[in-house]
């Protein structure tokens, strides 16, 4: 292949794999995956959950790479150009536009519970939460979402940290971010789990996690890990599509991807095993949802030996991950910008920056002023557009996204192209591949789809 990026390439497939696994690596891992391992049950949740990461999240993964390192540019771009190639409709731009969309609208929610976590580092450092009751943390999480100029300062404060790595380009902003994040965050989450280990529980949390239990599983459980397996990954938001255009030809799809998806699960797991302990020790419970983290979790820290510091230092680890999740969901709007309106890095950044956190304003009032309820699904919903553009990328852009990311690679890529970037030849290893994401995996993203719309 002759095409190249004119954004640039990682310096070599380790540095993929960290801004991948960064990508992948955010509030999913710290904040979602513990409270849902939490509500299902614990073990016989995460081991189906490890079954659906190798049977719907790699080949989706392998996939999008697949494409994003086969065109060269922007999702947008890229859809084009491989459509042609491939002599197929125009139209699969669309796919390049929703992963595009997709993560802006993302992006400009998740940089409002990211400047949750941003505004609780001050809280912890402080000692606000040393010695309160759980009255006290409720009433501070609640008077702080329900005051948008606080949100709107956390809001923007995240975004500018954000602009600022993406305006810097390929190497010399998202290189040197992921090489400075990743490693952090790994640190991090290493030394929470050493202090988990002296909590007192340490075994109790690794039973709950490791050892399955099936009738604490429900279907609606099943179907909660299938979601979770794929969204984790980042998958059909242009974002590892994007980063796979920036991959160097010399680097393996297949043992990237699975490293990626490896070190993302790796994430998921140690941040159970942080979390879990300390919620036993204190007699706290594991299925008490997303309050776990900003609701729950502060009332340990504030309670226990060396919680001022740990407590400081977890909410840095969900800052970190959030952080390098972030840069990578605006990136694919960067690079379109730059392609097509011929701007510069600067101004491409700023312009989608500015878009996104005005988008985020919608976000900001949901929690307050512009609140309303409604019903999805056979759920009642309470945090008003919030909820509608969660509920939009979430459970129908995305799914829809990795379904027609599947059906390209497999069904209408050249044959040739695909085993050119897979460097697999055609033996079994390609093979297989080729047959999870023509029939398993397509499957399994429409199952969760169908559940997702509330379908059954």
């Amino acid at each position: 292949m002759s095409r190249k990026s004119i954004h640039g390439e990682w310096s070599n497939r380790w540095i993929f794999i960290l801004a991948a696994t960064g990508s992948a690596v955010g509030l999913g891992n710290i904040w979602k995956f513990p409270y849902i391992t939490g509500e299902n049950g614990g073990g016989a949740f995460v081991l189906v959950y490890l079954l659906c990461i190798v049977v719907i999240g790699i080949p989706i993964m392998m996939s999008e790479v697949l494409l994003g390192r086969r065109g060269k540019q922007s999702p947008i771009n890229t859809m084009k150009t491989l459509a042609k190639e491939a002599g197929a409709s125009r139209h699969w731009q669309l796919l390049g536009w929703s992963g595009v969309v997709a993560g802006f609208l993302i992006l400009s929610y998740y940089s409002v519970i990211a400047g949750w976590a941003l505004s609780y580092v001050l809280e912890a450092g402080s000692g606000t939460f040393t010695g309160q009751s759980a009255e006290s943390i409720a009433d501070l999480f609640v008077g702080k979402i329900s005051n948008p100029w606080v949100l709107l300062f956390w809001h923007s404060l995240f975004m500018l940290i954000t602009m600022i790595v993406v305006a810097r380009g390929v190497q010399r902003g998202l290189e040197q971010a992921i090489r400075l994040l990743m490693p952090a965050l790994f640190i991090l989450l290493i030394l929470m789990v050493g202090y988990a280990m002296n909590s007192g529980e340490f075994m109790q949390g690794v039973m709950f996690l490791f050892n399955p239990d099936f009738s604490k599983l429900s279907w609606g459980g099943v179907l909660t890990a299938m979601g979770h397996a794929f969204f984790t990954l980042s998958l059909g938001m242009g974002a590892i599509m994007i980063y796979g255009s920036y991959m160097p030809h010399d680097a393996s799809i297949a043992k990237t991807s699975i490293l990626v998806a490896l070190a993302d699960t790796l994430v998921a797991l140690l941040a159970g095993l942080a979390i879990f302990p300390i919620v036993f020790a204190n007699g706290l419970e594991p299925g008490a949802g997303p309050s776990l983290i900003f609701m729950t979790l502060p009332i340990a820290f504030g309670q226990m030996p060396g919680g001022l510091l740990f407590g400081t230092l977890f909410f840095v680890l969900l800052v970190f991950a959030a952080w390098s999740s972030s840069i990578s969901l605006i990136e694919p709007a960067v690079a379109w910008l730059v392609e097509n309106r011929k701007f510069t890095r600067l101004k491409a950044a700023a312009i989608a920056g500015i878009g996104t956190w005005l988008l985020g304003i919608i976000t900001v009032f949901s929690f307050n002023y512009w609140s309303f309820s409604f019903h999805f699904a056979g759920e009642k919903k309470s945090d008003g557009m919030f909820d509608v553009i969660d509920i939009l990328t979430s459970n129908i852009m995305l799914p829809l996204g990795g379904l027609f990311i599947a059906v390209f690679a497999a069904w209408i890529m050249h044959k040739q192209a695909s085993q050119d970037e897979l460097a697999m030849g055609g033996g079994a290893r390609y093979q297989l591949w080729k047959f999870l994401v023509r029939y398993v995996t397509p499957v399994g993203v429409t199952i969760i789809f169908l559940k997702a719309i509330g379908v059954f």
